[in-house]
């Protein structure tokens, strides 16, 4: 009993923390389930190992082998012609065989720098896509409570021209308004339907992702509070600065122009001279009809200089140059390109803020003017229908701009510390 009480106590406990931090919950699910994520995961792995391959290119190598051979000799005859008995003859060897390279032109070294950056590249990458998995799955759950908001509001602008409809037909009846202020309510309840069932329809679109994105069920409800304490860059140059030094993009470029000059070195290091040194020992029996055994031990060094393969190893110098070539000019632009993004995330955070802002007081003031309009069309003064309908669309609009810039204003949040290249779960729980 108290061991199914414990269990009981840590699941509300989890529910419990999963409803005070429902992002850091969703983006967590995201992180440990995306298949593309985990498939990085195991690229990583899968590359850590050729630095093993590599390395054992300085050890060396050991081979036995084994053969058993079993001849028969028949209908055998002499130069004069007369008969020689049939004989047989069941030879076995055992040999073992040591192989080690003593020099091969700097390219087993080469190699296996090149694997060194192949594996940072790797873990770069990985990094990459685990930005890119984080900002989607944010981006996706921040617009379902927007579009949840959204929905809300329509319904309730929905229930409210439905009630003002009930009222007016009332109203039109006793002769205090007319049949065209009637109009009016009635044409602005259909288009509030309409609105209604436009922002159902994007909601279940936004749920749609949110599964497919976290690869979990939408919950019923969501709880949040949007002002994450997300730490940013102070200023633009700052921001700069940081992605200079963080964005995976910018880094694997960079991998890739060193990875580019250990090619070519890899494929100078094929037209140098390289040398090997190998010991085999073997054990032979029934070696021939006249010997039982031998033992043999044999000691070989090997110098090899390759001078030309019909133009292949030139031709493959002269294409790891233009590689090379190609990697650098990659990098200029990526460079650019990191800078550009970064100043676009910037950019739209400022954006974003101000716009918030500037909705907050939209909303205030709507309110106000459509709780006086409506008061004064209440009271029967000179207020009109029309100028109701507008109020209340005014409002309508005023609320979900704001759910809407609250949504922008912490995406663009993340969209610069993804720029930069700090975003990550570390970060987020630090937070």
């Amino acid at each position: 009993m108290k061991y199914i009480l414990a269990i009981i106590f840590l699941f509300v406990s989890y529910n419990s923390a999963n409803a005070e931090n429902g992002l850091i919950f969703y983006l967590e699910a995201a992180y440990q389930n995306n298949p593309k994520l985990n498939a990085e995961r195991k690229n990583f792995k899968a590359t850590k190992q050729n630095i093993n391959i590599s390395r054992s290119e300085f050890l060396p190598s050991v081979s036995i082998t084994g053969d058993i051979d079993s001849s028969q000799s028949s209908n055998k005859t002499n130069q004069s012609g007369s008969n020689i008995p049939d004989s047989n003859l069941d030879t076995e060897t055992k040999k073992i065989s040591i192989d080690q390279k003593i020099f091969q032109g700097f390219k087993g070294y080469n190699s296996l720098k090149k694997s060194e950056l192949e594996t940072k590249k790797a873990s770069f990458k990985l990094k990459e896509v685990q930005q890119d998995v984080i900002l989607d799955a944010a981006s996706v759950y921040l617009d379902f409570i927007y579009k949840t908001k959204s929905t809300e509001f329509n319904l309730a602008n929905v229930d409210l021209l439905e009630r003002q409809v009930e009222s007016d037909s009332a109203r039109a009846q006793r002769g205090e308004i007319t049949l065209t202020d009637l109009a009016q309510s009635e044409s602005s309840l259909a288009g509030a339907r309409a609105d209604s069932i436009k922002s159902e329809t994007e909601l279940l679109t936004t749920k749609a992702n949110f599964e497919r994105i976290i690869l979990t069920t939408v919950p019923k409800e969501i709880k949040e509070n949007l002002n994450f304490n997300i730490i940013l860059p102070e200023s633009l140059n700052k921001a700069l600065k940081i992605s200079q030094e963080n964005n995976p993009k910018l880094i694997i470029a960079k991998l890739d122009y060193e990875i580019s000059k250990r090619n070519l070195n890899i494929e100078k290091g094929i037209l140098s001279p390289s040398a090997s040194i190998n010991y085999s020992k073997s054990k032979t029996r029934d070696l021939s009809s006249t010997i039982d055994k031998a033992d043999n031990e044999t000691v070989k060094a090997t110098v090899t200089w390759p001078i030309i393969k019909g133009g292949k190893n030139y031709s493959s110098i002269k294409k790891s140059k233009l590689k090379k070539e190609q990697s650098n000019l990659i990098l200029k632009d990526t460079k650019y390109q990191i800078d550009t993004n970064t100043a676009n995330a910037w950019s739209l955070y400022q954006s974003s803020e101000s716009i918030l802002r500037a909705t907050e007081l939209q909303v205030k003031a709507a309110e106000i003017a459509n709780e006086g309009i409506t008061q004064e069309y209440d009271s029967g003064s000179d207020r009109t229908t029309l100028e109701v309908v507008q109020s209340r669309s005014l409002l309508l609009n005023a609320r979900i701009d704001h759910a809407k810039a609250e949504r922008d204003f912490v995406i663009s949040k993340f969209k610069l510390i993804a720029a930069i290249g700090t975003l990550s779960m570390e970060n987020i729980k630090k937070s």
